[in-house]
């Protein structure tokens, strides 16, 4: 595995390394020794997949307070997402920025995302389907988030809006949390 850092400090994209023959490929995915190597948190308790019916959705931005804050990586096995990531880490150089990537079946990338960061997407054709890995248990009463449009971020996003959640409209802007 390939970890290359972002812009924003303690986010990787993850890529793989391919070893190719006849019948394709085998790689490697998730080696909590590399992580370990690499200073990203090894431990990693939870597995979850969402499935998008439609091009535009989004998700997010989602996070969860202290003290279950998570670290997750994140990777779109079906279809293609633009993947978006806020770090709200007060004391982080890059405190307020965003990014944005492209994760797709084809690309086979992952994103480690640490803890104090937003995370959500944009689903960049029908029926995509991303995996998620993190270090912390849901707990539903700790789960939060901050508007996909808030102006605090100004995040653009790819594609006009064709879906998005209740829950995902009902967050405040950043400012007000």
């Amino acid at each position: 595995m390939i970890f290359k850092e972002t812009d924003l400090s303690g986010a990787y994209i993850i890529e793989i390394e391919k070893c190719e023959d006849e019948r394709g490929f085998f790689a490697r995915t998730w080696d909590s020794n590399v992580y370990k190597e690499n200073g990203l948190n090894p431990n990693l308790v939870q597995s979850s997949i969402s499935f998008n019916i439609e091009k535009g959705t989004i998700r997010g931005m989602h996070f969860q307070k202290p003290p279950h804050e998570e670290d997750k990586v994140v990777r779109c096995t079906r279809g293609k997402i633009f993947d978006v990531i806020i770090d709200l880490r007060n004391n982080s150089p890059t405190f307020t920025k965003w990014q944005g990537f492209e994760l797709s079946e084809n690309n086979h990338k992952m994103i480690y995302i640490p803890k104090g960061f937003a995370h959500g997407f944009q689903t960049m054709e029908k029926d995509s389907e991303v995996f998620y890995q993190m270090s912390e248990y849901f707990m539903p009463e700790y789960a939060s988030g901050v508007r996909w449009d808030d102006p605090a971020f100004k995040i653009t996003w790819p594609l006009p809006i064709s879906v998005i959640s209740k829950k995902d409209l009902s967050y405040s802007h950043f400012k007000n949390k």
